[in-house]
């Protein structure tokens, strides 16, 4: 019950700001007010408005509370690692994927360097479009290790890589290593994505690996620049 009460809070007030009927600016009422509000304990709305921050509607300020940020962009946080799938379960807009390839090869001498791969282990090379409102904003390009990921289908690239590992595979997937730059979009971007007049694209690379420690994916995520606002919660450590 508990998770499924912060969880609608957090629909709730987040579909509220996205509609703007809470505006960019404004103060969340106090979490005794939200309390009574949703008749919902204080550590259910907590949780509700930890989960706003991490994802950009909010900003916490001491001392005056919870302040709305303008969502008028795509929200995409740069730490954690959320799938897809469960980013677009937040969002109100309705977002689909497409599966443009799914092959099983051997991999080159930048995988091999890049995954630490010997020459004969082999990968799944997945390329999907992420598309809201009939353009295409993101370009996916990932690569598992067959040795970890024995078998994978559109199906299950067209869902969410990361339900499939965990949740039929049994793995648990621990951290990963990131990377973002502003880049020229290629010849791939302009075929895959809805690009218009735009010329760059903010790239995200990513070594994803298994709470062991063991590397088992590199992905490479190519946005539109003018469609998302890359969103961080970072907390100065005092000594």
């Amino acid at each position: 019950m508990g998770k499924s009460k912060f969880n609608a809070i957090y629909n709730d007030l987040s579909e509220k700001i996205h509609d703007q009927l809470i505006k960019a600016g404004a103060l969340l009422p106090t979490e005794n007010e939200l309390s009574e509000q949703y008749h919902a304990s204080r550590e259910t709305i907590r949780k509700a408005l930890a989960m706003l921050s991490r994802n950009g509607y909010i900003q916490k300020v001491q001392g005056k509370g919870s302040i709305v940020l303008d969502v008028t962009r795509q929200n995409f946080p740069i730490s954690g690692l959320t799938s897809f799938r469960e980013l677009a379960n937040h969002s109100k807009d309705k977002w689909k994927t497409k599966v443009h390839q799914l092959v099983l090869l051997k991999s080159d001498e930048h995988l091999r360097m890049l995954m630490n791969l010997t020459a004969d282990q082999a990968v799944w090379k997945v390329i999907r479009s992420r598309s809201v409102n009939n353009e295409a904003v993101i370009l996916d390009k990932d690569y598992l290790i067959q040795s970890i990921v024995p078998m994978l289908t559109a199906d299950n690239c067209e869902r969410s890589l990361y339900d499939y590992i965990e949740h039929e595979l049994g793995l648990r997937i621990g951290f990963a290593k990131k990377e973002i730059t502003v880049e020229h979009a290629t010849a791939e971007d302009q075929r895959y994505l809805t690009l218009n007049r735009d010329t760059q694209v903010v790239v995200v690379r990513s070594l994803v690996y298994l709470e062991n420690a063991e590397l088992f994916q590199y992905t490479e995520s190519r946005h539109r620049a003018d469609k998302f606002r890359f969103v961080d919660f970072a907390r100065r450590e005092h000594q």
